[in-house]
């Protein structure tokens, strides 16, 4: 029996970034690690020696980091089935932060809706207190100005009251 490794091509000519290689790698062992983790635990005591050989073959394959992809169709479906896993849960977080900003941005405007409403009814009140203080300034004019015919008119009596107590002296 030969226990050749599947067939596998340098990761390095697919055409991705350092860090792009480096998730394929890191997802390629972690798809095989956890199929061969299910695997292992739905057969034990089965006897599917000849899948579970190559599964392992291509689990040692994938993280002897020698930097190759893994070609075989096993491995390959359990790679874009990881993937497809991967992307669908992080579709779904991104709902769920997407959800949480939508909330966050709805008690946001209604806080922002709420604060501007009491805004508006200060600055109400303060064109209340401005209107307020100019009616008390017209009357203080008012005021004023009748204070000073008064005064005036004082004045005029007095000083009439001093002629007629110097004509009633001399009589």
């Amino acid at each position: 029996m030969t226990s050749a490794l599947p067939p596998s091509v340098p990761d390095t000519q697919l055409g991705l970034s350092s860090s792009e290689i480096q998730i394929l790698r890191q997802h390629q062992q972690l798809a095989l690690q956890n199929q061969a983790y299910a695997h292992s635990s739905s057969t034990r005591g089965r006897g599917h020696a000849r899948t579970s050989a190559n599964t392992s073959r291509a689990a040692s394959a994938a993280s002897s980091g020698n930097g190759r992809l893994v070609l075989d169709p096993g491995s390959l479906a359990l790679l874009g089935q990881h993937f497809e896993r991967l992307m669908a849960a992080i579709q779904n977080r991104v709902e769920q932060l997407t959800a949480q900003t939508q909330i966050s941005t709805v008690n946001q405007s209604s806080r922002a809706g709420a604060a501007m409403a009491a805004a508006d009814a200060e600055i109400a009140r303060f064109h209340a207190i401005i209107r307020q203080i100019d009616e008390l300034e017209t009357e203080f004019d008012k005021v004023r100005h009748i204070r000073d015919i008064v005064k005036g008119f004082r004045a005029r009596v007095e000083g009439l009251e001093r002629k007629m107590d110097a004509r009633g002296g001399r009589r």
